[in-house]
């Protein structure tokens, strides 16, 4: 594939793995994006891959804690979490389910497990504000399985679409600033296409499952192929495989980050540890 790759089409430029991490309470998960070979892919902060069988791995959850300054994406594959906030939001996370949380100028929440056992699977993406939003109020939405789109972009191929469009189907999450896009794909054994995406922005694929021919490179499970910037791009599966397909607008702009909270100066940084603990969130 990759001699016949045309010039709209995007390539990979860096592929790597995920390195095993631990955050909240304990819980076992893979940092994809935020370790040392990936530190950032503007505007794109953090990718944790969790998934685990094993409820000693994720049985005590993430108790609260406060963010400020970026947006949080969760989308469960398998699982339930019980999301709370001190803003009053309180939601059920399922098999198939989004929560995309703008933390904007300070929110403290909780995600707890709501079982004992069998398979907890997902990803949590952080994505940056730009300057003028780092201080908007916080917006919890919590976005079914049903409320999430299939497309079928092509023969063998599904995607559940979360933000942005695919083959004319659009997803039920806008945000603004970054103008994300981000889709589910399904591919069956010896399909391939080609996806739309919009021209700038940085994207990335994270094959979850089997393996996948991106860009004409080979890719297989648990790594990141980071595509360049212009054009569509190609997959394709001679065995089969699941990814995420994920862009973003890039913001170019200054990050200070600490922990939880992500702005754009170190004197930003410390106001937002100083409003925290005097309980301005």
């Amino acid at each position: 594939m990759s001699d016949t790759l045309s010039k709209t089409e995007r390539r990979v430029a860096w592929t790597g793995r995920g390195m095993a991490a631990s955050d909240g309470a304990g819980v076992k998960l893979t940092r994809v994006i935020g370790q040392p070979a990936l530190p950032d892919l503007d505007p794109f902060l953090m990718l944790d891959e969790f998934g685990s069988d094993d409820p000693q791995a994720y049985i005590a959850g993430f108790p609260d804690h406060p963010h400020r300054g970026f947006e949080t994406v969760t989308y469960m594959l398998a699982g339930r979490m019980r999301h709370r906030d001190n803003k009053g939001n309180e939601g059920l996370l399922t098999a198939g389910s989004v929560q995309w949380m703008t933390a904007g100028r300070g929110i403290v929440h909780s995600e707890m497990p709501e079982q004992e056992a069998g398979l907890m699977q997902g990803f949590q993406l952080w994505l940056n504000l730009p300057a003028r939003d780092k201080m908007t109020a916080p917006r919890y939405q919590d976005i079914a399985p049903e409320r999430i789109p299939t497309a079928q972009p092509g023969p063998g191929v599904t995607a559940k679409v979360i933000a942005g469009e695919v083959a004319g189907v659009k997803g039920p999450v806008e945000a603004g600033a970054t103008e994300p896009f981000y889709a589910d794909f399904r591919l069956e054994p010896g399909s391939s296409v080609s996806v739309d995406l919009p021209s700038g922005h940085n994207a990335f694929a994270y094959v979850y499952e089997g393996a996948a021919e991106i860009g004409g490179r080979p890719v297989e499970r648990g790594t990141i192929a980071v595509l360049t910037p212009d054009g569509s791009a190609a997959l394709a599966s001679d065995h089969g495989a699941r990814l995420i397909l994920v862009a973003g607008k890039p913001l170019r702009e200054p990050v200070a980050k600490y922990g939880p909270f992500v702005m754009n100066t170190e004197g930003e940084l410390r106001q937002a540890f100083l409003d925290f603990q005097a309980g301005k969130f």
